[in-house]
């Protein structure tokens, strides 16, 4: 049964959607549900599998090899649905699908949330300082808290501790299993800063001890700021492969700022940091900052080390370079916004000086996007450093234009390699966030409540990528 098509001629969308809608039947699920589905639109990707996550509004997903098996653990928006395990309607949190045949996904359990819990990470205990045999899962409990809990056994989670409280309001949190050390986005009003996106760097490496760091922010975030209109909050924290850079995305769709951190000196404060931090203590750790324009944020801030440029081996010191992928985050349904959010291709191998080179954009007359409802235009880019995509191809996440797949080998000319938009029966597909796993298969999760879609690299893009056969 074929479930798939290639892509139409530009701006074709409308004059096929009928055919796009045209539904079809396929099994999902442990129980093997038949759900009516319409057909995919791809260009050198092909679907391997999916799941429902009973329809819940999912954003981030990460995948653990644990136990000889691969699990999905996924972070889920605010809402409620029907447990189809249980038959218990509960709030969402995460979903953890075992995900070792990637053609068949078999749901193992619910963990609710008060209010969502968009942001899930994981840590093997032996990657951890503690070095012993459990899982670790950290994640976002609503606006109230962080938690972690032990995910040893994936289908019967326990909580074992909370490392932050007492606000109102989470956002995304970056796990660093080496060190131990975390960094998470979380309220900071209610211990005096101006903003509810602060960073807080907490010491995980036994999870069952958490330790509070210190907490970070720009300038404008200081306690005698009473409101932080006009500095924008913390979307999220990624540390550089090697472990000595932090690279910090404030506002997510406009006046965005990406801030380069050194991790040695904001570390250096241990055991201790100044409660009311002045502002040279917060721009001690700072390597550069780059202020965007009104019209665009910073989501997520992925650095790219140590690009070969080919076309440049001429030039004294023009390769390799450094880079972070830099995207802005699209807000607004039907492209009712000031500008179409993308990607930024930002030079930092004179990392003081960040400065952007190039982007990348899905154009809107490819598939007469902004007519098909939901938010068109870019969203977050895969966070897992696997070796056979790094400085090759990242994955970006594009809303109702799917997951695309950008060849990155010339940094100053990025190109798509391909792209993949689910099927969806129930609304326009929101694809929120992308992975990948250790096998190089790609995760695709759903803000509108389509599901996870398990997909791979065909043709030229599969090419690029030389994935070793064993994966």
């Amino acid at each position: 049964m074929k479930t798939e098509r290639k892509y139409s001629k530009p701006g074709s969308w409308n004059r096929h959607a009928a055919c796009l809608l045209a539904p079809l039947s396929l099994s999902v699920g442990p129980s093997h549900e038949t759900v009516a589905l319409p057909v995919a639109e791809r260009h050198n990707m092909e679907l391997v599998g999916q799941h429902t996550l009973d329809g819940r509004s999912a954003y981030q997903p990460v995948i653990q090899q644990q136990g000889g098996r691969w699990i999905a653990y996924v972070g889920h928006h605010s809402g409620s649905a029907r447990n189809s395990r249980t038959g218990d309607n509960e709030p969402n949190g995460t979903s953890i699908v075992d995900v070792s045949d990637a053609s068949t996904p078999i749901y193992l359990h619910h963990i609710p949330a008060r209010g969502g819990a968009q942001m899930v990470q994981t840590c093997l205990g032996r990657d951890l300082p503690i070095q012993d045999d459990k899982v670790y899962l950290l994640r976002t409990n609503g606006n109230t808290s962080h938690e972690v809990w032990d995910v040893t056994e994936p289908g019967a989670p326990a909580r074992i501790g909370t490392p932050l409280s007492g606000g109102n309001a989470t956002h995304k949190n970056w796990w660093d299993c080496r060190s131990g050390v975390a960094y998470m986005v979380y309220d900071g009003r209610h211990s005096g800063w101006s903003t509810n996106r602060l960073v807080w760097v907490v010491d995980l490496a036994d999870p069952r001890r958490p330790k509070i760091i210190r907490q970070f922010g720009l300038p404008g975030h200081r306690p005698e700021h009473r409101t932080s209109t006009t500095t924008p909050g913390a979307h999220e924290a990624t540390l550089s492969p090697d472990g000595k850079r932090l690279f910090v995305a404030y506002g997510t769709g406009n006046r965005g700022v990406m801030q380069i951190v050194d991790v040695a000196r904001l570390l250096e404060c241990r055991p201790s940091c100044p409660l009311k931090p002045t502002v040279e203590d917060l721009l001690y750790p700072q390597v550069a900052r780059l202020d965007m324009p009104y019209f665009w944020g910073a989501h997520t801030a992925w650095p790219v080390m140590g690009i070969d440029v080919p076309e440049q081996a001429k030039f004294i010191n023009a390769t390799p370079r450094d880079f972070v992928v830099l995207v802005s985050e699209s807000f607004a349904p039907e492209c009712q916004e000031d500008a179409h959010d993308m990607v930024f291709l930002v030079d930092i191998s004179d990392e003081q000086r960040p400065f952007p080179v190039a982007n990348y954009q899905v154009r809107e007359s490819q598939g007469a996007f902004c007519d098909r409802g939901g938010r068109f235009g870019a969203h977050a880019v895969n966070w897992s450093y696997h070796p056979s995509y790094y400085r090759r191809v990242v994955m970006v996440s594009y809303f109702n234009a799917g997951a695309r797949a950008v060849d990155i080998r010339d940094p100053f000319h990025p190109r798509e390699a391909g792209f993949y938009v689910p099927a969806s029966s129930r609304s326009v597909i929101q694809t929120n966030n992308v992975e990948i796993d250790g096998r190089g298969l790609i995760y695709l999760v759903d803000r509108a409540g389509a599901g996870m879609h398990i997909v791979r690299l065909t043709g030229p893009a599969a090419d690029i990528v030389q994935l070793p056969q064993s994966q």
